[in-house]
């Protein structure tokens, strides 16, 4: 991979968008390549999370490129949802991700950052949607995610001003799980992400399917749905080693952590 890279820590994938001179805007190649790495965390059994961070202290992802990406669209040689596997639209990962917003957090990057699951930014991370300013949308996902992720008229004012906030007000807002000083921003998302590897992986995966899948099901629908997850969580073999290492009182281990970490064969 060119502008994406996918580098390991143990059982941890570090996903960089690898741009910096650019801002860590993404060429129709990166876009890709981005949805190639998310389907190798998903496919690979001995990663376990992925954290998701920009190259350089500038930028996380500053969107599409201007003078390619957006360019191409605009001239319909391909359709938005070409990109849908970089957006994580539809998407069959489950495994945690993880975004450390190391920067400028604009347009595209934004909108990648709202399909992650936890998000760490460094004090100095900015965010933004500017799209209404040159006469495009933000539909990599953000149309549909924001206004479902916080309120209404915080993500309005976001879309339609598309003025930039600071990451305290990111924060405020609910975008965020934390703010960090920007040289402890990796820390602190690794951290974070091998805690997760130390939990079971079946478990950790069904509350995202769940979280993902029934969100929009009628309450009764998704009350019936939640009990088919559930039922598949509590027979598992992690709930079986999970409930005996608490009778016998030791640290668990889960079947399903037993192949994360190691080189795939």
């Amino acid at each position: 991979m060119s502008g994406i890279t996918l580098d390991r820590d143990g059982p941890v994938a570090l996903i960089r968008f690898d741009r910096p001179e650019k801002l860590n805007s993404l060429t129709l190649a990166m876009y890709e390549e981005l949805g190639a790495a998310f389907e190798e965390v998903r496919d690979d059994e001995s990663i376990g999370v992925a954290v998701l961070t920009g190259a350089g202290h500038r930028a996380f992802c500053v969107g599409a490129d201007l003078t390619e990406s957006i360019p191409a669209l605009a001239e319909g040689r391909f359709d938005i949802s070409r990109w849908d596997g970089a957006h994580q639209k539809h998407t069959t990962l489950f495994k945690p991700v993880i975004a450390a917003v190391n920067g400028l957090c604009l347009g595209g990057g934004f909108e990648i950052m709202l399909s992650t699951d936890l998000r760490i930014a460094a004090e100095t991370a900015e965010f933004g949607l500017p799209e209404s300013g040159v006469g495009v949308v933000p539909a990599g996902g953000t149309l549909t995610r924001l206004t479902r992720q916080i309120p209404y008229v915080w993500a309005m004012e976001l879309m339609l001003l598309g003025d930039r906030i600071t990451a305290a007000t990111a924060l405020r807002y609910g975008l965020l799980n934390a703010v960090v000083p920007a040289d402890r921003l990796l820390e602190a998302a690794m951290d974070r992400a091998h805690r997760l590897t130390a939990r079971s992986g079946t478990a950790l995966e069904t509350i995202k399917e769940s979280v993902l899948r029934l969100g929009d099901l009628p309450q009764d629908q998704a009350f019936h749905r939640e009990a088919r997850y559930g039922q598949r969580a509590f027979t598992s073999p992690d709930a079986h080693e999970g409930l005996a290492a608490f009778a016998e009182r030791r640290p668990p281990d889960f079947p399903s952590r037993r192949s994360v970490g190691k080189p795939p064969v």
